[in-house]
């Protein structure tokens, strides 16, 4: 999108599903995504809002799960998705010391739009940027959160922009990755739709359509850090009706995909992964006792399963062949994968 080139303009193609017309994470019907990024000299960091619909998120709630793979992050809103299995405000991604200032603008933003919010549950991932961005001079303002959502839309920027301008992913430069499955169901097509903040892995572990690329480019390359002290924050989306079960059971399917590019969850890596669906809107509103609510025959289930695999997969690699080479704090620089012929 925008005119990048991604994984499959290098003919490499992943899985055997077909692809949304974006091959992103907006083909999901409504789903729009939205960047704030700063990158000037030391400072290498950013925001991504990602918006599951255009209306009211607390008023119209879409169906929600979460699933921690490896708990090493500081995450907020993830119990309440756990415990009511539904999501009431845009999804917001950035560094990891800047949780609270982003906690805080979104819940402003909510504010703004609902004048009846008195609780409010925010969802905020994060990964550390500390190798490339000074995280530590806290640049993230609250208005950075509120471009970020106002500059939502189908067609966004994927690499070292947003939340992913200062991440690190196998030892190249990472960031933000998308990419989108089609799922047939009962001759109806749906979307399942993949957006990744990728800031993990080592260089020699890196595979790309099962070949092991890693070990060839840790030959040529000196990686500095060489302990996978990294995260992945997995943001999934469909418009396929999935109660809350369904939907913690699909997102439990990225798990094979960051495996594929050489991912193997180390100690001080926090992998998370959050889901939505739109086949469901669950109306805030008290004025019916009963909801009426599909949900999918799960005979049909496995090619959903495939499809997030599948999807996790090529947005890593979206997310590295997409990036550019960077130097940031300290003099760190990071290459760029698309530097060398893949």
């Amino acid at each position: 999108m925008k005119n990048q080139k991604r994984i499959r303009d290098f003919s490499i193609t992943i899985g055997e599903m077909k692809t949304g017309k974006y091959n992103s994470i907006t083909d999901v019907p409504g789903v729009k995504v939205g960047h704030s990024t700063l990158n000037e000299g030391d400072i290498k960091t950013g925001v991504t809002a990602i918006l599951p619909h255009d209306g009211n998120m607390f008023k119209k709630k879409v169906v929600g799960a979460c699933h921690v793979i490896n708990g090493f992050g500081k995450s907020i809103g993830l119990t309440q998705i756990k415990e009511l299995g539904n999501i009431e405000t845009p999804i917001v991604l950035t560094n990891t010391l800047s949780v609270g200032t982003a906690h805080k603008a979104l819940v402003k933003y909510m504010l703004s739009i609902d004048k009846d919010i008195k609780s409010l549950n925010p969802v905020v991932g994060e990964c550390n940027d500390g190798y490339l961005n000074d995280i530590r001079g806290l640049h993230i303002k609250e208005h950075h959160i509120f471009q970020a959502i106002e500059n939502a839309t189908v067609e966004f920027e994927e690499g070292n922009v947003g939340a992913g301008t200062g991440m690190v992913c196998y030892g190249l430069k990472g960031g933000i990755g998308t990419a989108s499955r089609i799922v047939n169901i009962e001759d109806e097509d749906y979307t399942v739709g993949v957006l990744v903040l990728s800031n993990f892995g080592l260089m020699k572990d890196l595979m790309i359509n099962r070949i092991p690329i890693g070990k060839k480019l840790a030959e040529h390359i000196e990686e500095k850090n060489k302990k996978d002290k990294g995260s992945i924050i997995l943001i999934v989306a469909t418009n396929i009706p999935l109660s809350y079960r369904q939907l913690k059971r699909v997102i439990k399917r990225t798990n094979p995909g960051i495996a594929r590019t050489g991912g193997f969850i180390s100690h001080g890596s926090g992998e998370i992964a959050i889901g939505f669906s739109t086949g469901n809107i669950i109306n805030h509103n008290r004025d019916k006792g009963t909801l009426d609510i599909k949900i999918l025959n799960e005979s049909y289930i496995n090619q959903v399963f495939r499809a997030t695999s599948e999807a996790t997969e090529e947005a890593i690699l979206n997310s590295l062949i997409c990036s550019n080479t960077t130097t940031g704090i300290d003099g760190n620089t990071v290459y760029s994968l698309s530097t060398f012929r893949i």
